[in-house]
């Protein structure tokens, strides 16, 4: 049964980069999406599916439709804590892992993860906005990429 599952993964891997290799839109899109520290060719290619808006919104469009927007849980004179809510949640399951490489890593990413603990954040918070960070720093790569010529 497991060689069975392992061949329909094959199978399944091979036709999503098949896919993105006879598209020009995809493959331009999926070379820009890989050149990040973070992402591999598997959550490039799930981003790009389940997030085909990418790169046509504005930073906080992007973030609450990935659903790594920061929303208040304030009442009143009651200020509570942020909260990342709402969007797609499979895009908040697709960056995680990314995020946690993003933040051991030595980037750009790292630094803003590092900067965000020194000034007293829960690790789980600056996870959360390196997951958004990753976000708003895809859409605008995206975003002003020059279109490749078909």
């Amino acid at each position: 049964m497991i060689k069975v599952v392992e061949r329909q993964i094959q199978a399944i891997d091979a036709a999503l980069r098949e896919l993105i290799a006879n598209s020009s839109a995809l493959k331009h899109r999926a070379a820009i999406c890989t050149a990040m520290d973070s992402l591999g060719p598997i959550v490039t290619a799930k981003l790009l599916a389940i997030l085909p808006e990418l790169g046509s919104m504005t930073r906080r469009k992007a973030a609450a439709l990935a659903g790594v927007a920061p929303h208040p849980n304030d009442s009143g004179l009651k200020k509570g804590y942020r909260k990342i809510r709402g969007g797609r949640p499979d895009v908040r399951s697709a960056l995680f892992m990314p995020a946690l490489r993003a933040a051991a890593g030595k980037g750009e990413f790292a630094a803003f993860y590092k900067r965000l603990i020194t000034n007293g954040k829960k690790p789980m918070v600056a996870i959360a906005a390196v997951m958004r960070k990753i976000v708003i720093t895809l859409n605008a790569r995206l975003r002003d990429a020059p279109i490749p010529q078909s």
